[in-house]
């Protein structure tokens, strides 16, 4: 009992201390002093699906950029409108000439929808000879100076590959329960501090706002090469690494989602999209995180409430542990310290999900997006 009880603990000492501090919000924030290339030419792709709710306010932010910014919107087959919303948000602007809109060509077999769609802004920016490309989703609004701060990080590594994790929704009682928490975890498996250091294999980025040198998309073989990964921002980011580039990511509240979840099925189905593929379809690692979970996240309260002694010390500290680990992360999205407590129940929540996740894969609708399923099952 006393070594059960003692596991967790030895995990939350490994994570506080040598996990390269993923849990320290204030590191992640951008804080580089460099001066950006002004001269710069950074051309914006935003492939987009039926979002004609978000578009126009995304679109007007990119054109709304202290550090000039071409556009070029890919329209994948959408039916609602988005083309026609994005144009009437550049005109009423006045700067329609900084906005291209390509309509999408039908999917390709062996291509997720946003891969297709992003590579066919690649192609045509080539024409353009940018400096940067701006990978962003249709669903980002970014402050005015955003993008020249990102510049400022890239040019002062300098980096190949700059992402930043944008400030998600967290309005709603679902959102306030799992949004920091899925932040907080991102960073636990990508320490930005190992992504940073060519000394760590770790690699890992946001989709929501890439910025990326295209010499350095090229040498590491280009969206083709990962055309048909789900989790394709942490794919580009560990292929760009692999080329001997480098990477950074962030945090910043210069860029926000403005994607809400009003229901926790909401979020368990955006959780449950890809976290089967995160563990490469596998039953053994999905039986192997499963009996993490619990060690890590759930013995450590059962610990404090059903046993005295040793055991209940150690339940205690693993527990204070991993308040202390959440807290910043729970300060960033303006909570109340006492959510930091809820990281046990939340990893419940996030555990079903993943079974979830490999339900859905087995019965062939993993990884379903805008209507497409993006992670089939191979026989």
């Amino acid at each position: 009992m006393i070594f059960l009880a003692a596991a967790p603990l030895l995990i939350w000492i490994y994570l506080f201390l040598f996990r390269g501090g993923y849990w320290r919000v204030a590191r992640h924030l951008r804080s580089s002093r460099t001066l950006a290339d002004r001269t710069a030419r950074v051309v914006a792709i935003v492939p987009a699906r039926n979002e004609a709710e978000v578009i126009a306010r995304s679109i007007s932010s990119l054109l709304r950029q202290s550090h000039p910014v071409t556009v070029i919107l890919v329209d994948d087959n959408s039916d609602d409108g988005t083309a026609e919303a994005a144009r009437t948000a550049a005109a009423n602007l006045g700067l329609l000439d900084r906005l291209t809109i390509l309509a999408g060509k039908q999917l390709q077999p062996g291509w997720s929808g946003k891969l297709w769609a992003l590579s066919q802004g690649v192609e045509f920016a080539e024409a353009l000879s940018p400096d940067y490309l701006l990978f962003t989703d249709a669903d980002i609004e970014h402050d005015s100076t955003n993008i020249q701060e990102l510049l400022q990080v890239a040019e002062s590594g300098p980096f190949d590959l700059s992402s930043l994790m944008v400030q998600l929704e967290c309005r709603t009682l679902p959102e306030k329960t799992l949004i920091p928490a899925f932040v907080y975890f991102f960073f636990q498996l990508y320490p930005p501090a190992w992504i940073k250091s060519p000394n760590h294999a770790t690699a890992g980025a946001a989709g929501g706002c890439i910025l990326l040198r295209p010499e350095a998309l090229a040498r590491s073989g280009g969206l083709k090469a990962i055309r048909n990964t789900v989790i394709d921002d942490c794919a580009l980011a560990a292929q760009v690494k692999r080329s001997g580039r480098k990477v950074w990511l962030g945090l910043t509240r210069s860029a926000s989602s403005m994607r809400s979840y009003g229901s926790f099925e909401e979020l368990m189905n955006m959780i449950a999209r890809t976290a089967f593929h995160q563990l490469r379809h596998s039953v053994v690692l999905l039986a192997v995180t499963t009996a993490g979970l619990i060690v890590t996240y759930i013995l450590p309260p059962v610990l404090t409430f059903s046993t005295s002694g040793p055991s209940r010390l150690f339940g205690v500290t693993s527990w204070t542990l991993m308040a202390g680990t959440f807290l910043p992360m729970v300060r960033f999205y303006k909570r109340s310290r006492f959510w930091a407590l809820t990281l046990p129940g939340v990893a419940i929540i996030y555990g079903a999900a993943t079974v979830l996740s490999a339900l859905r894969y087995w019965r062939g609708r993993g990884g379903t997006w805008k209507g497409r399923v993006q992670d089939v099952r191979s026989y």
